[in-house]
């Protein structure tokens, strides 16, 4: 018999209060600093665009060295107030992140409580390797795989953090392959300029994972195909609804995000949303293509080595 622990659920709500605490009170002090910094940012912006453009219509020495001087400064001061705004604005998303996870993790415990606890501490520690391996390759494929495309003080970026966040889904199922992506690529996040789009890589990473891991395992049952052109259909499949969620999702989540969350004008949301749209589209497809490649390529050492995921009745088991 199963014995029902509270423990998980009383964690969760706890986190979840101190999340909610902590966002309102980062959000009105540090975040709402980082804003006005933001607006001096852009002001300083402008001015380096019109001292470049007076710097390639000046044709007297003293008044290009002059020009010169005054841009070197300006990009100095620019660089500094971006440096100002990012850790100003790394309190209010690490609460938001805090927020969601006391939101899972009460979510979690309500639904152990109602379905009772079982536990295998071995397989746990296994899978938990496993996501700890797939999470550092959504880090590298994010941060040192991407192309950034400024936008105002906004960045988005084509990269190759997506295409571990399936992987993961698919070698290790959808709650341990999600929750990989989600913190890789979050780690992503919080160690570069994207700080204010952790808390939103967070849940669409995690949703991804678990779509991904929805269809291929628990209504494919992937793991145990054993037809070579069924075995490929459902890992693009699969692979393709995670991320065609993703396609839809990012934008929109995006611009709410920042229009409701984050406080940006909604022209500016709006002009972010499109922009992440197009980008998002491009790594979709590069993710769905790549992914399914490495699966494909990986499953038989893997099913050789016992280590193909595979659901029976909602869990999550290694088949061996």
């Amino acid at each position: 018999m199963n014995k029902k622990n509270p423990l998980l659920l009383i964690i969760g709500i706890l986190v979840l209060l101190a999340g909610a605490i902590l966002c309102y009170t980062t959000y009105r002090g540090s975040y709402a600093a980082s804003k006005e910094l933001g607006t001096e940012l852009n002001e300083v912006k402008a001015e380096i665009k019109n001292a470049k453009a007076n710097l390639e219509a000046a044709t007297d020495a003293y008044t290009k060295t002059s020009l010169e001087t005054g841009l070197r400064e300006l990009n100095n001061l620019s660089e500094t107030l971006s440096k100002e705004k990012l850790s100003l604005e790394k309190p209010y998303s690490y609460s938001l992140i805090l927020l969601f996870c006391g939101f899972l993790l009460t979510i979690a415990g309500i639904a152990r409580l109602c379905t009772g606890s079982r536990n295998n501490a071995k397989r746990d520690l296994t899978k938990l390797a496993q996501a700890g391996l797939l999470a550092a390759l959504c880090y590298i494929g994010f941060a040192f795989f991407k192309i950034d495309i400024p936008v105002g003080t906004e960045k988005t970026a084509f990269h190759l953090g997506n295409v571990f966040c399936v992987l993961a889904a698919l070698l290790l199922g959808g709650f341990w392959g999600g929750l990989a992506g989600a913190v890789g690529m979050t780690v992503g996040d919080l160690t570069t300029a994207y700080v204010t789009s952790a808390p939103k890589t967070f849940f669409l990473k995690l949703c991804i994972g678990l779509i991904v891991g929805l269809v291929a395992h628990h209504i494919c049952k992937l793991a145990q195909q054993t037809d070579r052109k069924r075995i490929v259909g459902i890992t693009v499949l699969a692979s393709a609804c995670g991320m065609a969620f993703n396609v839809v999702a990012d934008p929109i989540v995006g611009y709410f995000y920042k229009t409701y969350l984050l406080g940006i004008p909604q022209q500016i949301a709006s002009t972010l949303a499109k922009i992440a749209a197009v980008t998002t589209l491009v790594n979709s497809i590069v993710a769905v293509i790549t992914a399914s490649v490495f699966y494909l390529a990986l499953r038989p050492a893997l099913k050789k080595a016992g280590f193909l995921t595979m659901e029976k009745n909602g869990a999550v088991t290694l088949k061996m």
